[in-house]
């Protein structure tokens, strides 16, 4: 028994100095600013929370594109498309969601909310107002694909149009998910992530999001690692998982009527492409795309091969009304 109790003492022991070693601690944002929101990033202070913003191209498009990040990501996964977009003289807003990227937890008078879709919903409806911004096409990638649809769902009078990639809304199940992920929603395990972050866990996440892990760039893993590590990420991060029911309010969908874009990889493990034919069938006229090389952040796997069908897609809705115009009877003039 003697030796036994050594023998434990010895692991706890090397248990502890292994955490010690592991240890990774938060990173004040103040330390990630001059490396991950240069211009033309802007920070704004929406009732308290600082939110990491970039509004690119001309002021005067009368239906700027709101684009929303997944789950541990950031407003840098639109790049490549914000790039695409506004040389086509679109107006693009994408912003980094409370818990993630440089805006962090909610603090401020949000400080109480929880990391729920709706939640998320009109916190988005809200920096829109800060940035009087009326009428909007809304895109969204996974969780940012859920907050894109709740908010079309909370004001459609506001929302012209919708573009789901790889979008959380109708209940699945995962053929596999990220390792990060599953160790964040475990008891027990959870606490690891709040006191230490592998790098290469990091990368093992992206590379299971992508449907070629070649394709995983080391600049890529950086700021996702970097970002995660920005103060109360992680803990915020556990606390949004814990509140995930995939299919909750999927009710909803089938409600919308805004024009409707769906964009899915055919190898995303996270979110299956059944999913993507749900939704088209949920929503009515809906047009579904599939890329059957890509995975399920498409945007940030091949921008300018995902980004194709949005651009023909918003082209068609500016055609349209003109089309309208000119085929409508014309009102005689009184003599």
């Amino acid at each position: 028994m003697t030796w036994v109790l050594r023998l434990l003492g010895v692991l706890l022991l090397l248990t502890v100095l292994a955490l010690s070693w592991l240890r990774m601690p938060d990173r004040p944002v103040e330390t990630l600013v001059a490396r991950w929101a240069p211009a033309p990033s802007d920070f704004i202070d929406l009732g308290g929370q600082l939110v990491h913003v970039r509004d690119e191209g001309p002021r005067e498009d009368p239906l700027p594109i709101v684009l929303v990040h997944g789950t541990s990501a950031s407003l840098h996964t639109w790049e490549g498309w914000t790039k695409a977009l506004t040389r086509q003289g679109r107006r693009v807003i994408s912003f980094d969601l409370p818990a993630f990227g440089l805006t962090g937890p909610f603090t401020g008078r949000w400080a109480a909310e929880r990391y729920h879709g709706d939640t998320y919903a009109r916190f988005t409806l809200a920096l829109l107002d800060a940035l009087k911004v009326r009428r909007f096409v809304i895109g969204g990638n996974s969780l940012g694909g859920e907050v894109a649809w709740r908010t079309a769902h909370a004001a459609p009078q506001r929302v012209a149009a919708l573009v789901l990639v790889d979008a959380a809304g109708p209940a699945f199940v995962p053929e596999s998910m990220p390792l990060g992920f599953r160790i964040a929603r475990t008891p027990g395990l959870r606490l690891l992530t709040e006191w230490t972050l592998p790098r290469e866990l990091v990368e093992t996440s992206v590379r299971n999001v992508y449907g070629d892990p070649s394709r995983v760039t080391e600049a890529l893993v950086d700021r996702y690692f970097e970002l995660t590590l920005r103060d109360g990420n992680r803990e915020a991060l556990v606390q949004r998982l814990a509140l995930t029911v995939p299919g909750e309010h999927a009710e909803r969908i089938g409600a919308l009527r805004q024009p409707t874009l769906i964009l899915w990889g055919g190898r995303d493990r996270l979110i299956p492409a059944a999913i993507g034919r749900e939704f088209q069938r949920l929503i009515p006229g809906s047009r579904l795309v599939e890329f059957p090389e890509l995975g399920h952040v498409p945007q940030e796997e091949d921008p300018a091969r995902s980004v194709a069908p949005v651009i023909e897609f918003l082209a068609a809705m500016a055609a349209a009304p003109a089309a309208a115009t000119a085929s409508s009877p014309t009102t005689p003039r009184s003599p």
